[in-house]
């Protein structure tokens, strides 16, 4: 439908402030909105609809409409309800960059024009599925009581026979079939989430095919990075936390329509996003409050007073949390160029998230603050934990990665890392600048570690392996070399094993009889082998000086 058409439909309330030149254009869509950048949820030539709660002075209306502009929407209709008349500055924006702008009555709802104008544009296609899109659209606009992404997911059982699901990037189900064995194996989302990211990582444009056993599925991705106008974004910002849409069904051979169809139903699932990261703002801001507090070593009397603050919102009903946990990730590109704090941030929401329940309200106890490529998670422990000892109570590092490895891997590609290291429980505000120290040190820890998704537990840190990831580089490489290469020479030449050997007498704390035994050799054979790693070193194995050289370099090499 044309943009003109609108104006000439009475019951829509619409008045023309601008763009008069431009009413020639093509609606095929149309989007409720009142965020300051909306564009993520846009493809194009879409009927803009806002009630204008993102504006809070004249300087916003410029950027707005240049986002709506470089997204290429149609026109924007702006309520009147709101402020009272649709003010100048946005009038003067929109004249700035050519886009059709019109003032909605406020006796006209909002629904009223999408049903409109949905109408229209369904009537262009194929009968059920413009019943289906009609649909949509209303349970979609009709705000959060509409059912959110279950409820599309059910239409398109019922009107498609299309079973469906919205993962999240680590694999964890967001919503999904409610249908008999509706139910994907965690195996599989796992699978699903994993190349889904991996042909993202390609810039292959979905939808993606993939057979997990006989099965067939079509993963559309559920974009929500924002388009700047004229500027693309790096797709490694967005692509650790982006949702995706799996269908089992090959679209392969389906016609255009079903496939537009598709795409639709993946912006109508890109509103929970947006809700969800809504949802996240508050926590969010309380994790960087305490966070501050700590680092800039505030009185114990300030945190506590925050963390009562925040109690509550982390843990409704349940009062004060009697321990609370420090969990820091950190991801690094290649390059250095993407800051990795704000998909670090994304990841640590997700992974903190128990991998066992389903949808996105199960992180609402969870905060998280970001600072360049690092982000930290203020995790609180509910009283059922405080029975425990800290040290056995709480997050452990490897299981939080557990189910999360193979996905994240594979989104990492081969130029991204991430890294995450775990405190022990601590039982007051006191105990948090330590909390996050020891969390950073694990996290040190891990980075040594070889594998683009590793992570370290407080209990490491009272071991040898905390100090090896603060030696530099060529220190490591000249002191392994002096001591290990003549060895490694040797044993290329005349196939002795003298490297097998020394990590096995070392592991049996020097007890001749127990390597022997172990290396199934004589022990007059393991003293020979012994005397020719002495030989070649000029070292000592009865020294305990020497003992720990030869541990640490085999630790290190």
């Amino acid at each position: 439908m044309r943009l003109r058409a609108l104006l000439d439909t009475d019951a829509l309330g619409l008045r023309l402030l601008g763009g008069e030149d431009e009413l020639d254009r093509t609606v095929r869509g149309v989007m409720t909105t009142d965020l300051k950048d909306p564009s993520r949820y846009l493809s194009g030539g879409e009927l803009v609809l806002t009630g204008l709660a993102w504006r809070h002075d004249a300087a916003d209306s410029e950027p707005f409409v240049r986002i709506l502009a470089g997204a290429g929407v149609a026109a924007l209709a702006a309520g009147e309800a709101e402020l009272g008349a649709v003010p100048d500055d946005l009038v003067q924006a929109c004249v700035r960059h050519r886009l059709p702008l019109f003032a909605v009555n406020e006796s006209v709802a909002f629904a009223t024009i999408t049903e409109h104008v949905v109408r229209q544009v369904s009537g262009e296609r194929a009968g059920d599925l413009a019943a289906v899109v009609d649909r949509h659209r209303r349970m979609m606009t009709s705000g959060p009581a509409g059912g959110g992404p279950d409820v599309v997911l059910d239409l398109l059982g019922t009107d498609l026979d299309l079973r469906a699901w919205v993962l999240s990037p680590t694999g964890r189900p967001i919503a999904g079939s409610k249908a008999e064995g509706g139910a994907l194996p965690a195996d599989v989302c796992a699978k699903l989430a994993a190349e889904h990211l991996a042909a993202a990582r390609t810039g292959r444009r979905g939808p993606h095919r993939v057979t997990v056993g006989t099965t067939t599925y079509s993963l559309f991705p559920v974009r929500s990075s924002g388009r700047s106008a004229g500027a693309s974004r790096d797709v490694r910002e967005t692509v650790l936390s982006d949702w995706v849409l799996a269908v089992e069904a090959d679209a392969g051979d389906w016609p255009e329509e079903r496939l537009d169809l598709l795409q639709g139903v993946t912006q109508l699932i890109a509103v929970e996003r947006d809700r969800r990261d809504a949802a996240r703002t508050v926590r969010r801001r309380l994790a960087q409050e305490i966070l501050e507090l700590v680092q800039t070593g505030a009185a114990p009397a300030e945190i506590a007073a925050r963390l009562r603050v925040a109690a509550p919102v982390l843990l409704p009903g349940l009062g004060a949390a009697p321990h609370w946990q420090v969990v820091v990730a950190r991801v690094e590109w290649e390059g250095g160029e993407i800051e990795g704090g704000p998909v670090a941030q994304s990841l640590l929401e997700e992974i903190l998230v128990d991998p066992l329940s389903a949808g996105p309200e199960h992180s609402d106890r969870i905060a998280v603050a970001h600072t360049g490529d690092e982000a930290i998670a203020l995790v609180p422990l509910p009283a059922v934990s405080a029975e425990h000892d800290g040290s056995e109570s709480g997050l452990l590092a490897d299981t939080l990665l557990e189910a999360v490895r193979d996905p994240l891997t594979a989104g990492l590609n081969d130029d991204g890392r991430l890294t995450l290291g775990v405190s022990a429980a601590v039982h007051s505000a006191e105990g948090l600048r330590g909390a996050l120290e020891e969390a950073r040190h694990a996290r040190r820890v891990a980075g040594a570690r070889p594998g683009r998704v590793c992570a370290a537990g407080h209990q490491e840190l009272a071991s040898h392996v905390l100090l090896l990831p603060f030696v530099p580089d060529d220190v490591r490489r000249a002191f392994t070399a002096r001591l290990l290469d003549p060895l490694r020479d040797y044993d290329r030449r005349h196939r002795a094993e003298l490297i097998p050997t020394l990590e096995a007498f070392l592991d049996c704390d020097g007890s001749w009889t127990r390597c022997a035994t172990r290396l199934h050799l004589h022990v007059n054979t393991l003293r020979y082998r012994v005397g020719r790693i002495e030989q070649l070193t000029s070292r000592d194995l009865s020294r305990l000086e020497d003992k720990l050289d030869f541990f640490l370099a085999l630790r290190m090499s």
